[in-house]
C-alpha cells in the first residue's frame, strides 16, 4: 500500500483554507493535484437508477482532455460512478472518504480496491482523520465540507429529498461554490432533490458543454450530421426520432410509442440530456 504523509499547512490545498471550518490536518494517500487544476465534485444518490448512471458517465466522458479533477466521496452509488468514469476517461480523481485512509478501515470496505486505482492513476485519497479512524456518522457530513470547499462547482446526480447529498449542496453554497444539478424525471423520488436544488438556483446541467461552461471554459459546440448525432441511439429512441418528424405534444408521442407512461417520460428526459429532443411551448421536437 502506498504511504500516507500529512500535509504541512502551507502544502494545503488553498481553496480548502478559505472555507468557515477549514481542515486542521491532512492525510493523503497518492498525489496531490497541481493547483492550476480546475476541481469539480460530483455527489448523488447511493441508490441510483439507469439513468443516474448513464446520465453521471456521459458527462464525465464529455470533460475528457481538460484539467480538470473529479473529487467525489468513494461512497456506494453516484460517487463509486464518477471515480470509475473518471478514470476510464484519463481524468485525474481524488476522493475524500468518511474515514482514515488506512486499509484496514478505509469506509466502505467494497471500494478498497478502487481506493487503490485511484491512487495508482495519479490521483489521492484525503482525510483529515487520523489513518486508523473508523467512520463514524458525523465523520461523512464534516468530509463533505471538504469536498464543498475543494471544489469550483459540485454537481449533483439524483438526490431524494431529504438526502445526505444535499448537505453538500448547502455547504458549496455557504462557501460561494457553484451548485449544478441534472434534472430528472417528475415521477422519480431520486430527482426530487435535483429538482429542488434548480428550483432554487442550481444551475441545471444537461449537458458537460453546461459543465464547462460553468467552470468557466470557452466552448463552441461542432455541428453533426443526423448519422453521427444519432450513432448511438437505441431501437426506442429512434422510433422516438422517427415519429418526431414533425413536433408534437408529449401526450400524443406517448402514446404513438405505445409505453406505459414512467417508462416513456425516462426514455424522453434521457433524450433531452442527450441533446436529441427538446419541450417548447407544449411540443416535443428534434433538435
Amino acid at each position: 500500500m502506498d504511504d500516507i504523509y500529512k500535509l504541512k499547512p502551507e502544502q494545503f490545498p488553498k481553496a480548502l483554507l478559505e472555507i468557515p471550518q477549514p481542515p486542521k490536518t491532512l492525510y493523503v494517500r497518492g498525489k496531490l493535484p497541481s493547483s492550476d487544476m480546475i476541481h469539480l465534485a460530483i455527489v448523488g444518490s447511493r441508490k441510483y437508477t439507469s439513468y443516474g448512471k448513464d446520465i453521471c458517465e456521459k458527462l464525465i466522458r464529455g470533460l475528457k482532455g481538460y484539467p480538470i479533477v473529479i473529487v467525489s466521496g468513494l461512497a456506494i452509488g453516484i460517487d463509486t460512478i464518477a471515480h470509475k468514469a473518471a478514470l476510464e476517461n484519463g481524468l485525474t480523481t481524488i476522493s475524500f472518504p468518511g474515514s482514515g485512509l488506512d486499509n484496514n478501515v478505509l469506509h466502505p470496505r467494497n471500494n478498497i480496491k478502487l481506493a487503490q486505482q485511484i491512487v495508482d492513476s495519479g490521483g489521492c485519497l484525503i482525510s483529515e482523520l487520523e489513518p486508523s479512524w473508523k467512520a463514524t456518522l458525523y465523520s461523512f457530513p464534516q468530509r463533505n465540507r471538504l469536498m464543498a470547499g475543494i471544489s469550483k462547482a459540485v454537481l449533483i446526480i439524483e438526490a431524494e429529498e431529504r438526502s445526505g447529498t444535499l448537505i453538500t449542496a448547502r455547504m458549496a453554497l455557504d462557501y460561494n461554490r457553484d451548485v449544478l444539478a441534472v434534472p430528472g424525471s417528475a415521477f422519480s423520488s431520486n430527482s426530487n432533490g435535483t429538482n429542488g436544488l434548480i428550483k432554487q438556483g442550481a444551475t441545471p446541467v444537461t449537458s458537460s458543454e453546461d459543465i464547462l461552461i460553468a467552470l468557466g471554459f470557452n466552448i463552441e459546440k461542432p455541428k453533426l450530421s443526423d448519422k453521427e448525432k444519432y450513432a448511438d441511439c437505441g431501437k426506442d429512441e429512434m422510433k422516438v426520432i422517427e415519429l418526431l418528424r414533425e413536433p408534437m405534444e408529449r401526450n400524443d408521442l406517448i402514446r404513438e410509442l405505445g409505453m406505459n407512461v414512467g417508462t416513456a417520460n425516462a426514455l424522453l428526459s434521457i433524450m433531452e440530456i442527450k441533446e436529441l429532443i427538446k419541450e417548447e411551448l407544449g411540443e416535443i421536437k428534434r433538435i
